[in-house]
């Protein structure tokens, strides 16, 4: 049984669809992020960033226990694991990586700057919400471009790179971007999100889901106690 330490974020929502996807048995722990807890001693011996979500296999490489943090190097490990979602050729494995490393250095980084200028920064700084409103316009025109050509983000078909991409789009509005404008990203969007593992991926621990914009979870997310554990 894999155990996944995990909240109702993007991050955690790309590791849940691929357990889905895959099939895979596992037991979820919330880890409360507006709570705090991803400072728990236990959690930070696996995650040591203090981020969600994290992963053990008790039967990893070599029937070993193997413990992982960082969403996009779980991701790989499962399709290594399974043999799924990621092609076994040299040249397709390589364009669905580059994907899935544009997720994960731009992306990811790029919208949750997006998400917190415009919506958790307690002060609403004109500048840094039209740089990130903007950033994410951009990142969303490179996807639109891409599925001009591409039938998926990873190529041909559909791999660890749509389902890194995915959670992070499902808050557009929230991003300052209206999906209607970007239309072959659109139709991969809907697409994607008619998947029933994908479906049921999202739906993990979104019962949990509350507003982070108390000063408790400003003070966990992004004030002084994030330096504390250093």
């Amino acid at each position: 049984m894999l155990e996944v330490y995990s909240w109702p974020t993007p991050n955690g929502h790309k590791v849940h669809i691929m357990l889905e996807e895959c099939g895979l048995a596992y037991r979820v722990h919330p880890v409360d992020i507006g709570a705090g807890e991803q400072f728990a001693p236990d959690f930070l011996a696996t995650s040591p960033n203090n981020k969600i979500p994290a992963l053990t296999d008790p039967d990893g490489p070599g029937g070993q226990p193997i413990s992982l943090f960082e969403s996009g190097a779980i991701l790989l490990y499962l399709a290594g694991k399974t043999g799924r979602f990621l092609p076994a050729d040299v040249a397709g494995k390589y364009e669905v990586l580059q994907w899935l490393m544009f997720q994960m250095g731009g992306i990811g980084p790029m919208l949750g700057q997006a998400h917190h200028f415009r919506i958790y920064a307690p002060e609403k700084l004109p500048y840094a919400i039209e740089r990130y409103t903007q950033e994410a316009q951009r990142l969303y025109g490179v996807l639109n471009k891409r599925l001009a050509h591409a039938t998926y983000v990873g190529g041909a078909e559909y791999s660890i790179a749509d389902i890194a991409v995915f959670p992070w789009l499902r808050s557009w509005k929230n991003q300052g971007v209206e999906m209607a404008d970007y239309p072959h990203l659109k139709g991969w969007f809907d697409e994607v999100a008619k998947r029933p593992a994908v479906q049921r991926g999202v739906e993990v621990l979104a019962g949990a889901r509350r507003p982070l914009t108390d000063d408790k979870a400003r003070e966990a997310l992004f004030g002084q106690r994030q330096l504390r554990q250093r």
